[in-house]
């Protein structure tokens, strides 16, 4: 029988128990705030239960599992296990714990148990590592979330750019996920590296140009799902945010298809004047990163609209 091995790890936060516990209860939100989480897809859902598959970084490698997610909302806590695991994970399950010390404090507890693939002390020591990396920017992540407090409505923000295009979804779809050839196709996309180890997950480093002048390199690790949704998370953000999350959709519309392109970004405070300038507020911020994404964005969509047209034609 597998050895199991059980961790701790934890973070006092300095806001109401309650507010903890929602951050950790909406895993639908954890791409935006926690660094590892790539993208997480409701499987099902329930009453105080929910199946879900994860993606997300771990020891620089991207990793994908399904988990079943069990919530308690009277007792603040959220236990969860592995139904499909990743080598070298052989299984894995938890609880977070929230506990209210007084009105305005809270210790958040994640404990994680496990077993390694053939118990091998390097599976274990990586798996180890991956916990302690992922765990500690996981609590962090809850601990700034929830004291921002209502200041967080106003640092993440969505938007969505549309075309419609009397083509083919499927040359759509071709455009977009060959983003290795986006440096032939698109003006400003000035260099881009794409690597598909495994198929449906691609880790892209572009380096984008803006209409100032300037270039700006990311890194991202897409998701992509049949021919008609890619999602993607960037995992180095520009300066100005802490977080971008994205998805390009394309759905069947009046003989043709209509594509969109949405991001979603949260803000970095310390940063906007550092970049911007003394002064510029986060609405001023807002309006530069949404100006900035959607022209690109827009860009994007035209030529694969282009590009579809001219084969349909």
């Amino acid at each position: 029988m597998s050895e199991q091995h059980r961790t701790l790890h934890s973070t006092d936060v300095a806001a109401p128990a309650e507010a903890v516990y929602a951050i950790v209860a909406d895993v639908t939100k954890w791409p935006q705030y926690f660094a590892p989480n790539v993208h997480v897809e409701h499987l099902e859902q329930g009453a105080g239960t929910e199946r879900i598959q994860i993606w997300a970084t771990a020891n620089g490698e991207v990793k994908t599992w399904v988990s079943r997610r069990e919530l308690d909302p009277e007792n603040l806590v959220v236990t969860f296990r592995q139904e499909v695991s990743q080598a070298p994970v052989a299984s894995m399950g938890g609880t977070w714990k929230v506990t209210a010390l007084d009105g305005s404090h809270t210790r958040l507890e994640l404990h994680h148990d496990f077993t390694a693939v053939d118990d091998l002390p390097e599976n274990v020591a990586w798996i180890n590592a991956a916990l302690d990396r992922n765990s500690e920017s996981e609590l962090a992540g809850i601990r700034e979330l929830a004291e921002l407090g209502s200041e967080l409505d106003e640092l993440v923000f969505t938007f969505d750019d549309t075309v419609h295009v009397a083509a083919a979804g499927a040359d759509v779809f071709d455009f977009l996920n060959r983003a290795d050839l986006w440096p032939e196709r698109l003006p400003h996309v000035a260099a881009l590296d794409l690597r598909e180890e495994t198929p449906g997950i691609q880790v892209m480093t572009m380096d984008t140009s803006t209409a100032d002048g300037s270039v700006h390199t990311t890194k991202s690790v897409r998701v992509v799902f049949g021919t008609d949704r890619i999602v993607y998370k960037q995992i180095a953000v520009p300066a100005l945010m802490t977080a971008h999350t994205g998805r390009w959709t394309i759905t069947e519309a009046d003989g043709g298809v209509d594509v969109t392109s949405r991001h979603t970004v949260t803000l970095k405070p310390s940063a906007i004047e550092k970049v911007l300038g003394a002064g510029t507020t986060v609405a001023g911020a807002r309006e530069y990163v949404h100006r900035a994404l959607s022209t690109n964005s827009t860009t994007t969509l035209k030529h694969a609209l282009a590009f579809a047209e001219a084969r349909r034609g």
